[in-house]
């Protein structure tokens, strides 16, 4: 059974829409061609794929529309986004909510509008596909058929989106998706000096798990061993899947040594469960961890990267089943 539009938890919706990632995004070919298709098809000068946060309507694509973003105040898909169906307004200039818009009154003139929602598999309306005429007109039921298969595949794009974020086996974020919230983290501490830190882990001597349980038994193992990190770390904290059994983490608002304490923590954990790999079978694991801090002198995923596998290293080295930081770095050279 589908879930009901979920209209009265904004910070859910917010909290959806920023799972994906899309907004201030590059344009992408799918979205763009749907606008194209839906100005062509349903014979509308202006339309557009349009996402609502907080304080804006951002548009993921357009077509016959020089703006970026509005207002969210002033937008139609606000109200759009708070019904099931779709908002649809043959005369703006008759219609009470719209009639003293900007967008009306002003450029680009809108009188007609056919929005439908956005509703993601969680239940939240995201945005609206928007269908803009600059005269008045009455939009038949085919048409508003025709603009909601549209929609549909506006959606299955964006849920795409969710899914190629993160490794399907064991949930945590997939390495693109780890470098663009590197990215991110960087570019705030860039900003706002916060602090921020990165642990590497690998699963100690894994090759003889796999040797012993196969293949199956070793993705049961990680996939355990982020089930397991899931349950105790901070809501804030991000989990990631760089390639076999190499995982990192990202936590925000946390110094270096703060970080060491968290990846001991870790650390234990993971040594602690007991991982049933079949029926009657089990095992257990550990795991080394390197810490690195961000530092003023890290202007990219790759260094931080680079800065956090010299202390991992070192725990390797240190017999593994261990933690290890590293001072902050004094350079690096791209």
């Amino acid at each position: 059974m589908a879930q009901a539009t979920r209209h009265d938890d904004e910070a859910g919706r917010l909290a959806a829409l920023r799972r994906l990632h899309v907004l201030d995004s590059d344009p992408e070919e799918a979205f763009e061609n749907v606008v194209s298709l839906v100005r062509q098809v349903l014979g509308v000068p202006i339309a557009t794929v349009a996402l609502v946060d907080e304080n804006r309507q951002w548009f993921k694509a357009r077509r016959g529309l020089d703006i970026a973003e509005t207002a969210r105040d002033v937008s139609f898909c606000t109200h759009t986004i708070q019904t099931d169906d779709p908002l649809i307004v043959p005369d703006a200039e008759h219609d009470a909510r719209f009639a003293a818009n900007p967008f009306v009154l002003g450029q680009p003139g809108i009188r007609a509008y056919l929005g439908i929602p956005l509703r993601c598999s969680d239940g939240y309306n995201l945005g609206a596909l928007c269908a803009i005429d600059t005269a008045p007109r009455e939009f038949t039921s085919a048409e508003i058929a025709l603009l909601t298969s549209f929609s549909q595949i506006v959606v299955s794009e964006l849920e795409l989106r969710r899914v190629a974020q993160f490794d399907t086996m064991t949930g945590a974020l997939s390495r693109r998706a780890f470098v663009d919230r590197m990215e991110e983290e960087i570019e705030r501490f860039q900003r706002y000096k916060c602090d921020s830190s990165l642990l590497l882990f690998d699963i100690d001597h894994f090759k003889s798990v796999n040797d012993r349980f196969g293949h199956p038994g070793g993705d049961t193992a990680l996939s355990e061993v982020v089930a397991t990190i899931k349950r105790i770390k901070r809501p804030n904290d991000i989990i990631g899947r760089l390639g076999g059994e190499e995982f990192a983490m990202l936590l925000p608002e946390t110094d270096a040594g703060s970080a060491l304490q968290a990846a001991e923590r870790y650390r234990e954990a993971i040594a602690a469960q007991s991982i049933a790999i079949t029926p009657g079978t089990h095992l257990t694991v550990s795991a080394s961890f390197g810490i690195a801090g961000l530092h003023s002198a890290i202007r990219t995923p790759a260094q931080w990267l680079a800065c956090a596998d010299v202390p991992l290293y070192q725990a390797k080295r240190s017999g593994r089943n261990c933690s290890r930081t590293v001072a902050a770095p004094t350079g690096f050279t791209e």
